[in-house]
């Protein structure tokens, strides 16, 4: 004898459609967003290079054309540079590396001051350059 009876199971369904919906859009929105901001980033006309020179991007020194100096993002005389490199490289143990991206209306005289200082520090440098294909 079957005392169950089957009319009082009820069978739930949820629809989550919707759900999926505003999830892919959501996600569709935050790759976009990622791939457009970079925080770290002041703009500049690099000098176009032919070679690619990769290096770890342990501290960057900007120089824009009026010839103000950025550590990161942060606008820094140039006399009081080298007192916010040290503390910058002082994290990294192996091969301390400053990255310098110089407008390239900026001249030569300038880039060889934070190549000193990176000598009195015991930093490499790399100097950033724009690849020759690109625009700008």
């Amino acid at each position: 004898m079957n005392l169950r009876s089957r009319r009082n199971k009820r069978h739930l369904e949820l629809h989550n459609g919707a759900l999926n919906d505003i999830l892919f859009i959501l996600l569709l929105f935050f790759l976009i967003v990622s791939t457009l901001a970079n925080p770290n980033v002041i703009k500049l006309t690099l000098p176009k290079a032919k070679s690619n020179t990769k290096a770890k991007q342990t501290v960057v020194v900007s120089i824009n054309d009026k010839r103000e100096f950025f550590v990161g993002t942060n606008k820094v005389p140039f006399e009081s540079l080298k007192q916010m490199l040290i503390p910058a490289l002082g994290r990294e143990t192996v091969d301390p590396t400053i990255v310098i991206n110089a407008e390239k209306t900026v001249p030569v005289e300038d880039v060889v001051k934070i190549m000193e200082v990176a000598r009195e520090i015991g930093a490499k440098v790399v100097l950033a350059t724009a690849n020759p294909q690109s625009k700008g």
